[in-house]
């Protein structure tokens, strides 16, 4: 077990790609940390699970674009587990598509709020406790992109973290280790809400691999990230679509 007696932190833990991030994680003998917002359900399956393992675990809900939500996040895992080495940024989402004439100013910074001020965040809140270790941000292929019809404003919030990520590994090297992955279609419930099945059925057919991702395939890659495996990547933007766009 490669993060045996570290701990991580996964946000947006309680479905899809982070519930997977964090069985990976703990899989991998870390002590896991969830947060979730709206998927409560999700949460206490994905603890439940980790448990039955032998893991420790706990979930906690919050909006994390509340300070005091992710210092609570943050300062119940120094408490449960004494420290912090891995920071997975999960959460976030695309709200609605909209396109920029449609679009209100409001819509505008929740989308860059829900994608980008939350890792600003989480990421602030960590590094007093973040002595060694890696920082994993989920961005996106919309922010190679420009993402699909509607979708500019989770493009750009995306495209962001992907600077954030550049910048903040030449920042908090050599200590903390800092990179992103940039998932294409990966079957989850963003797709089941925003992309159409027949549209889903196309990319499947124009990609290399001819399927669409699972959120196990981007857990594995978070899980190689998190660990020494990966000791001399940081500021890397990874993408992980099964060939359909080469960066």
């Amino acid at each position: 077990m490669k993060l045996k007696a570290k701990t991580a932190i996964v946000t947006g833990g309680g479905r899809d790609i982070g519930q997977a991030c964090a069985l990976k994680l703990a899989e991998e003998g870390a002590n896991v940390a969830i947060n979730y917002f709206s998927s409560s359900t999700g949460a206490e399956d994905t603890i439940a699970k980790i448990k039955a393992a032998g893991g420790n675990a706990f979930a906690l809900q919050g909006d994390l674009n509340s300070e005091a939500n992710v210092d609570a996040l943050v300062g119940k895992t120094i408490e449960e587990f004494g420290g912090l080495d891995v920071l997975v940024n999960n959460a976030g989402g695309l709200i609605a598509r909209k396109t920029i004439a449609d679009m209100s100013l409001d819509h505008w910074r929740a989308v860059m709020d829900l994608n980008l001020t939350s890792t600003f965040l989480m990421i602030k809140a960590c590094l007093p406790h973040l002595k060694s270790g890696a920082i994993v941000n989920i961005a996106s292929q919309a922010g190679r992109d420009g993402g699909g019809g509607g979708a500019v404003a989770y493009a750009t919030s995306k495209g962001a973290v992907m600077t954030l990520t550049r910048g903040l590994a030449k920042e908090l090297g050599p200590d903390v280790r800092v990179n992103a992955l940039c998932p294409g279609m990966i079957d989850t419930d963003f797709h089941n809400v925003f992309t159409k099945p027949d549209v889903r059925k196309n990319v499947e057919a124009a990609t290399p691999l001819k399927r669409q991702g699972t959120p196990a395939d981007v857990a594995n890659l978070v899980a190689f990230l998190a660990t020494d495996d990966s000791a001399f990547v940081t500021g890397a933007n990874v993408d992980i679509n099964g060939g359909l766009f080469f960066s």
